[in-house]
C-alpha cells in the first residue's frame, strides 16, 4: 500500500522517523472510546441530514449510485458565522524557527483531553487517484460537525471496495498515513483566530477553533503535497487540462493561480467544442519529475457558488454547500440562492461528473506552465524562455487576495501580494519548490507563460481574451514580440492591449512591479536564513530592472 497505517511492534521500538511527539499525540486520539468510525457515505449522509445545523433542500443529487449516496439524497446546506474562509494567520508549522514544539505539544494535549468530553466521528479516505501516488488520510471531527465529515468524504475518495483493492496495489512509500484532528470547539487564548498546527514531516495536523471546511481540505492537501514532494513529485496548487490531437502530440497545460484568479474557468473551458480535451483537476495534483505525468489528488471540486446562478446547469452537480442562501420557490420547495448575498465565498462540493472529460491521471508529459497573475503592468500574456526566469516569476507570482481567505488584521484585499507558485500551503522550504519547478523548465523543457487575468494599464482583461490566447498557443498561431528591452521575455500583441515602452509612466510602473518582487525576495531571504533562496533569483530580477533604465 502507499503509506504505512499499521506498525509491527519491532518497528515502533526502533528509532522510527515516521513518529514524533506531535504525531503520536494526534494519532493516539483516533483510538479513544469517544471515536465513532464512519466509513461509508450513506451513514455520513444520514448523520448530516439529521444534524441541527443542516438545511435540507429539495434539490436532488445526481449520480448517487456512482457516488455511493442514498438514491433519494438531496443537497445539504451548512451555514457558518462571521468567518467563511481560510485563516492563513492561524497556521503554525513544526520545524519553523519561531515554533516551539514543546509549547505546541502542550496545547495539543490540552485540546485533545478537552475533546474526550465529546463524541467524535472519524473516517478514512484516499488522497491521490492513481496507483502511482495514493496516500491514506484519516479525519476526526466532533459531533455537531457532520457536514464537514460528509464534505470531506465527498471531496476526497472514500475507501470503497474498488479503492481498497487499488490502494493495496499502489506504489509503497515509507511514510505514515495522514491524520487530521479537528475540533472547532477548542479555543486557546493565545490564538483567538484559531490554530492550524502542522507536523508535515510526520504527516499530521490539528485544526483547532475553526469550522470552515476549507481548513480541512487544505490541511490534508498540505500534507499530501509534502509527501509527494519528498518522493519525486512537483506539488501543484492549480489546474491541469490536456488537448488531444490525431496528427500531433497531446498538449498538457498546467495553470497556477489563487482562488478567484480564473484557473478553474480556464481548466474547465470547453472552447466551443473546437478541441478534444480532458481535465485532470482544477485545484490539486502532482507532476512526476521523472516522466512528466500527472496525478489528481481529489475526485470532486470545492467551488465558489457565486459563478453559478440558481437553476443553471452546473448547479445540478452540487452535493453539499456552505455559506449560501436558501429560499422557497413557487412550489414551496427549498432551493438555493447561490450568489454571494449572505456572505462572500459561498462554496459547494461539486461531483466529478461536472466534467464529462475528467481523467485521474495524465500519462502525457506536461508541455506548458502558466502563472496566472493580477499585475496591471503586464499585458494579457508574456512568454518566458529562460528556465531561471520562468521559475523566478513563479516564485514571485503576483496577485490579489480573494474572498476565499479570512484576512486577520488591517489587510488590504486589493493590494498586490506575492504568493510563490500560488501555494500558501507549502510545508517545506520554498527553495525546494523553486528547484522542482526549475527542473521542469530546464530538464523537461516545459514552456512558461504569464497570464494576466486582472487589469492591464487600467483596462480589464476579459476571460474571452485569455481563452483565445490559450487556443492560439495550442494551435501554434501566436505571434510573439520582444517585451521591450527585457531579455528572454516576449508578449503577444493585441489591439486592445497595446504595449508602449516609449511611455515613461508605463516603464516606471513595470519597473516598480519588478522591484516589488525583488524586495519580497530580499525580505524573504532575511527572514528565512535557515533555508535561503538561490542568489540567481535576486540576480535575475536585478538584471531585468537594470534593463529598463
Amino acid at each position: 500500500m502507499s503509506t504505512i497505517g499499521n506498525y509491527a511492534e519491532t518497528d515502533i521500538r526502533k528509532a522510527n522517523p515516521i513518529f514524533s511527539q506531535i504525531r503520536t499525540t494526534i494519532e493516539s486520539a483516533f483510538y479513544g472510546n469517544n471515536m465513532v468510525a464512519v466509513n461509508d457515505l450513506t451513514t455520513a449522509y444520514e448523520l448530516t441530514k439529521a444534524a441541527p445545523e443542516t438545511t435540507v433542500t429539495d434539490l436532488p443529487i445526481i449520480h448517487t449510485d456512482e457516488l455511493g449516496l442514498p438514491a433519494d439524497a438531496v443537497m445539504l446546506v451548512n451555514n457558518h458565522g462571521r468567518v467563511v474562509g481560510r485563516t492563513a494567520a492561524a497556521r503554525r508549522r513544526i520545524g519553523d524557527a519561531d515554533v516551539d514544539p514543546a509549547k505546541f505539544a502542550g496545547i495539543l494535549r490540552d485540546a485533545i483531553f478537552a475533546g474526550t468530553q465529546q463524541q467524535f466521528y472519524k473516517t478514512s479516505v484516499v488522497v491521490g487517484l492513481d496507483e502511482d501516488f495514493m496516500v491514506e488520510a484519516h479525519l476526526a471531527v466532533p459531533e455537531g460537525y457532520e457536514n464537514n465529515l460528509l464534505s470531506y468524504m465527498l471531496n476526497f475518495q472514500t475507501l470503497n471496495q474498488t479503492y481498497q483493492a487499488r490502494y493495496q496495489q499502489s506504489k509503497p512509500y515509507q511514510e505514515g498515513d495522514i491524520f487530521i484532528y479537528a475540533d472547532p470547539n477548542f479555543h486557546h487564548p493565545d490564538f483567538p483566530d484559531g490554530l492550524a498546527l502542522f507536523d508535515a514531516q510526520h504527516n499530521v495536523a490539528a485544526i483547532l477553533g475553526m469550522r470552515y471546511f476549507g481548513e480541512l481540505k487544505k490541511s490534508t492537501l498540505t500534507l499530501a503535497w509534502a509527501t509527494a514532494h519528498r518522493h519525486g513529485y512537483v506539488a501543484c496548487h492549480g489546474g491541469e487540462k490536456a488537448f488531444h490531437f490525431n496528427d500531433r502530440p497531446d498538449q498538457v497545460f498546467a495553470m497556477f493561480g489563487l482562488s478567484g484568479s480564473g484557473k478553474s474557468t480556464l481548466t474547465h473551458a470547453k472552447h466551443g467544442g473546437r478541441f478534444k480535451t480532458t481535465v485532470l483537476h482544477d485545484d490539486a495534483f502532482v507532476i512526476s519529475r521523472e516522466n512528466g505525468s500527472s496525478v489528481a489528488l481529489e475526485p470532486a471540486y470545492f467551488d465558489k457558488t457565486n459563478d453559478y446562478p440558481s437553476g443553471t446547469d452546473e448547479t445540478k452537480y452540487f452535493m453539499t454547500l456552505m455559506n449560501v442562501g436558501v429560499t422557497l420557490n413557487k412550489a414551496g420547495q427549498k432551493v438555493l440562492v447561490t450568489e454571494d448575498l449572505r456572505n462572500g465565498n459561498g462554496r459547494t462540493i461539486k461531483s466529478r461528473y461536472a466534467s464529462a472529460n475528467r481523467v485521474d491521471k495524465e500519462e502525457a508529459p506536461i508541455n506548458a506552465i502558466f502563472w496566472i497573475m493580477k499585475d496591471d503592468s503586464l499585458p494579457p500574456v508574456v512568454h518566458i524562455t529562460d528556465p531561471t526566469l520562468a521559475a523566478t516569476f513563479g516564485a514571485t507570482l503576483a496577485t490579489k487576495r480573494s474572498s476565499a481567505e479570512n484576512l486577520v488584521g488591517n489587510v488590504d484585499r486589493n493590494a498586490l501580494v506575492i504568493e510563490p507558485f500560488a501555494d500558501p500551503f507549502r510545508a517545506y522550504p520554498l527553495a525546494e519548490d523553486y528547484a522542482d519547478f526549475k527542473s521542469l523548465f530546464a530538464q523537461r523543457q516545459v514552456d512558461c507563460y504569464i497570464l494576466n487575468t486582472g487589469y492591464y494599464n487600467g483596462k480589464k482583461i476579459p476571460k474571452e481574451v485569455t481563452l483565445g490566447i490559450l487556443e492560439d498557443i495550442v494551435n501554434q498561431k501566436m505571434t510573439w514580440q520582444d517585451f521591450g528591452p527585457l531579455k528572454h521575455l516576449s508578449y503577444a500583441p493585441l489591439n486592445d492591449f497595446p504595449v508602449d515602452f516609449t511611455d515613461k509612466d508605463y516603464v516606471a510602473m513595470l519597473r516598480t512591479r519588478l522591484q516589488i518582487r525583488l524586495d519580497w525576495i530580499t525580505s524573504y531571504t532575511t527572514t528565512h536564513q535557515q533555508y535561503p533562496l538561490p542568489a540567481e533569483i535576486s540576480a535575475g530580477l536585478t538584471d531585468l530592472i537594470a534593463q529598463l533604465k
